[in-house]
């Protein structure tokens, strides 16, 4: 498989088996992904969109097939390698926020950053920039249990996007959102795309996202129905954009 896409899957496989029943939940799905390109995968409960995600990222082996991330292949890689892959190249954004309930918003997204071997003067500003960024330079200081849905989920981007990730994958990042505030979050994951060069997948079942994506791509019992391109190079509207510190 050629290399020069940002991420790659060839002919990926897997099936999870509950006693003597196995269900197939991807069925040799290939896909390639670029540099600074938003695809939302859409797919109903059950259609293997989060499965994908998981191997798309290095969280899941695949039974077959292979993944190709930045040049280097998942398959090949030790735990450990795995692990530090996925530490300075790729971002992750979840449906349940995943936040500390006794830290402040800038201090869930400078954590991560510790992990890397950032310094502290560092991190914070990188923090604080990314937060800004996702429009919560004035919200800085509060905690999970201050904010509101869609405030939780722009922390989680923003502790992403901190990392300048190469590669960010988000789970159902809107599906505990309303529209307006699920609109935010899926033009903030198409401006990390844009602005900050990251390959951004999106799994989710909301239609109304796919307005917001380049490349919309649906799977039904893991298998690929469509992949459509959308020529779109606006970016969505945000707050002045901040220059993330190295």
């Amino acid at each position: 498989m050629a290399t020069t896409h940002a991420l790659a899957a060839d002919g990926i496989a897997k099936a999870y088996s509950t006693g003597k029943i196995q269900t197939r939940v991807l069925d040799g799905l290939s896909i390639a992904l670029e540099e600074r390109e938003l695809a939302l995968v859409l797919g109903p409960s059950g259609s293997g969109k989060s499965t994908l995600l998981a191997i798309l990222s290095g969280l899941l082996r695949p039974d077959r097939g292979h993944v190709v991330a930045l040049g280097e292949e998942l398959g090949k890689m030790s735990p450990p390698q795995l692990e530090r892959f996925r530490l300075h190249h790729t971002g992750f954004v979840f449906q349940g926020f995943n936040l500390f309930p006794a830290l402040t918003a800038v201090e869930q997204v400078m954590l991560p950053l510790g992990y890397m071997g950032i310094d502290t003067r560092n991190a914070q500003n990188r923090a604080l920039a990314a937060l800004e960024e996702v429009g919560l330079g004035s919200r800085v200081h509060l905690r999970p249990l201050e904010m509101s849905g869609g405030e939780k989920q722009r922390v989680a981007i923003a502790r992403a996007l901190a990392k300048k990730p190469q590669l960010l994958f988000a789970d159902e990042p809107t599906s505990a959102l309303d529209s307006v505030n699920g609109k935010i979050v899926i033009d903030s994951l198409h401006r990390i795309a844009r602005v900050f060069g990251a390959t951004v997948v999106c799994v989710s079942h909301d239609h109304r996202l796919a307005a917001s994506a380049d490349r919309v791509i649906t799977i039904a019992d893991g298998l690929i129905l469509s992949d459509i391109v959308r020529s779109n190079d606006a970016l969505p509207p945000s707050v002045t954009l901040p220059e993330l510190s190295t």
